[in-house]
């Protein structure tokens, strides 16, 4: 099968699921064995998962070491992933390595330990993300949270598995306005 068709048929494909496995850290998933759903999931020739769907939900990480290295070992193509479910962990921080993952269009991040509302800026560079939760962090405490998320992330249509109207947008510009100073652009003088 051709990426091409890899990429249309797999986001139907069952997720590669590692929920409620106390998982510590990332390697750990190299040998446990992932929960079972309805469906199974089709493998590669080389006996990889063919999904575009990983689950780590409600274990016990709190950084992503390493998280590159395990997911190639355990995907055929994790440069597909298009969804990844990390709710429910101890994550502080928003790890540069999921940006890396550029056909990532849902990503699941409530119930952690996200401190920072600037954690969000990491995510601008997704092309594809369109749905986003961070809901259940510390940083939901923030004034003008649901606001700068939709101001950083303008592409997102759904956020806190709640829909984006065009109020939410509204909204948001206004408070962009109001809250977000212009960075300064200097301009050099040449002088004779």
């Amino acid at each position: 099968m051709n990426k091409c068709n890899y990429m249309n048929t797999s986001v139907q494909e069952p997720p590669l699921d590692y929920s409620f496995r106390s998982i510590h850290v990332t390697q750990d998933l190299l040998s446990e064995e992932p929960r079972t759903g309805l469906r199974p999931l089709r493998h590669s020739k080389s006996g990889k998962p063919m999904t575009q769907s990983l689950w780590l939900n409600n274990n016990v990480l709190n950084d992503l070491r390493d998280f590159n290295h395990v997911v190639s070992q355990l995907l055929e193509h994790p440069e597909n992933l298009a969804w990844i479910d990390l709710s429910f962990n101890d994550l502080t921080c928003i790890d540069p390595i999921l940006t890396t993952f550029f056909n990532l269009s849902v990503l699941y991040l409530h119930g952690n330990s996200i401190q920072h509302l600037g954690e969000v800026n990491k995510l601008a560079v997704l092309p594809r993300l369109r749905s986003l939760t961070l809901h259940g962090n510390p940083i939901e405490e923030e004034k003008g949270y649901r606001q700068y998320v939709l101001c950083t992330l303008p592409r997102i249509t759904t956020f806190d598995f709640s829909g984006v109207t065009k109020a939410d947008r509204t909204t948001a510009e206004v408070w962009k306005r109001m809250n977000i100073k212009p960075k300064k652009v200097r301009v050099k003088h040449n002088v004779s």
